[in-house]
């Protein structure tokens, strides 16, 4: 009788942890990005919320960060494809990062897109205690988070994405990508 409780019990806690797995590995959906104020390298001052009725990647990054660096190119096309169809990318510097070395890196790459100073942190905390880079957030024109990333972002299903986002594009499900 011990041996089939022990079974049993064996049995629930898969089913938990595997219920857990389930929950903490789905995609990030359904989720109102948060209400954030922003300041980008050249002084300029916006609410994410300004952005509303544009598709928006929010990417945390730093300069040395490998991968971080590795994703210019890539953000950079897509922001060339996309960008006169109302397509915008903030990049978010991290908190750790010298504003001068920031600074550096956006001159040095050229970054057509907005670059903000998470200057206290609270940016990365609005967003769930972002403490890794490369973490990326596609957030529909709706103000919903769509797509959590963390590690380089999948540069071909984003485009997909965006492609169903953007004004006068067919739409993409999210099945599709």
């Amino acid at each position: 009788m011990t041996k089939r409780k022990d079974i049993w019990a064996g049995l629930v806690g898969v089913a938990v942890i595997a219920m857990a797995a389930l929950v903490w590995l789905a995609p990030w959906q359904a989720e109102r990005a948060p209400e954030v104020r922003l300041e980008t390298l050249d002084g300029d001052r916006f609410a994410l919320s300004d952005l509303r009725g544009q598709p928006t990647v929010v990417a945390f990054w730093a300069t040395t960060c490998a991968s971080c660096v590795e994703e210019i190119p890539h953000f950079k096309d897509l922001y060339a494809e996309f960008a006169d169809q109302g397509f915008e990318i903030i990049a978010v510097a991290m908190e750790y990062d010298p504003p001068e070395q920031v600074r550096a890196m956006v001159d040095d790459r050229e970054l057509p897109y907005r670059v903000v100073l998470d200057r206290d942190g609270s940016i990365a905390r609005a967003f769930g205690e972002i403490r890794l880079t490369p973490t990326t957030f596609l957030i529909g024109p709706d103000g919903e988070i769509l797509q959590r990333r963390l590690g380089m972002v999948d540069v071909e299903r984003m485009r997909e994405r965006l492609t169903g986002l953007v004004p006068g594009q067919p739409v993409t499900e999210p099945g599709d990508a």
